[in-house]
């Protein structure tokens, strides 16, 4: 029997990375004046997930995301018994991260939190959309043919660059509950963080509903190839 303690400790480590390299991409580009960009900024949070998913999918599933994790326990991907112990693996890894910019960095004044900046209902609403995408990508990626996992480190980590190319001025591009909590409890920055905690989840489940009904109710069914006439 496998031990479990991989998984999570997978999970830790694969969250504790998106965490420290991304949110870390826009602490050191505030402090280096702007050097990094938006756009390099995205590269790196892009980047982080490719590797992570190719480090650690074979363990875990590299799902480094607490909305991610919920949708595969609906959809029957993740067993229940392990739905809290990656919320908590991955909530703690996004914390230490934090934790570590906050060693490395002292006083910065957000260490990459993610605040609307514009009305709550426009990020809540974009967060929901971006993640619906994202689990969107994820759940067929996994459940399509064998050669696409070959693929899936790369096509899940250039959708995240994209949604965070695309959104990350406004909402902060989130998509992820532990990548929001993390830097907010380092920073001490709790207004509107309910909008991280709560759109993303629907999101995902939403994606994850989308494929039911696409190709059944268990959803199991994976897309089939069209037959040349």
């Amino acid at each position: 029997m496998r031990n479990p303690m991989k998984k999570y400790l997978s999970e830790f480590i694969g969250t504790y990375a998106l965490i420290f390299f991304g949110t870390g991409a826009v602490v050191v580009n505030d402090l280096q004046g702007g050097l990094i960009g938006h756009l390099g900024i995205s590269i790196t949070f892009g980047l982080i997930v490719i590797a992570m998913v190719y480090t650690f999918g074979e363990t875990s599933g590299a799902h480094i995301n607490p909305a991610v994790s919920l949708a595969f326990w609906v959809s029957g991907d993740l067993a229940r018994k392990d739905l809290l112990p990656y919320w908590g693996a991955q909530f703690l890894g996004a914390s230490a991260a934090s934790g570590t910019l906050w060693l490395l960095f002292p006083g910065h004044a957000h260490y990459g939190a993610t605040v609307p900046a514009g009305s709550v209902g426009q990020s809540w609403l974009l967060e929901l959309i971006l993640t619906y995408f994202l689990m969107l990508v994820i759940i067929f990626v996994v459940r399509g043919p064998k050669e696409n996992l070959a693929l899936a480190g790369g096509v899940i980590g250039l959708t995240v660059l994209l949604e965070a190319l695309f959104a990350g001025p406004i909402s902060g591009a989130s998509m992820n509950p532990a990548r929001s909590l993390g830097p907010a409890l380092i920073a001490k920055l709790w207004q509107d963080q309910w909008i991280y905690l709560t759109a993303p989840p629907m999101g995902a489940i939403l994606a994850i509903l989308t494929y039911k009904g696409m190709y059944g109710e268990e959803g199991k069914e994976a897309p089939k190839k069209v037959k040349k006439q």
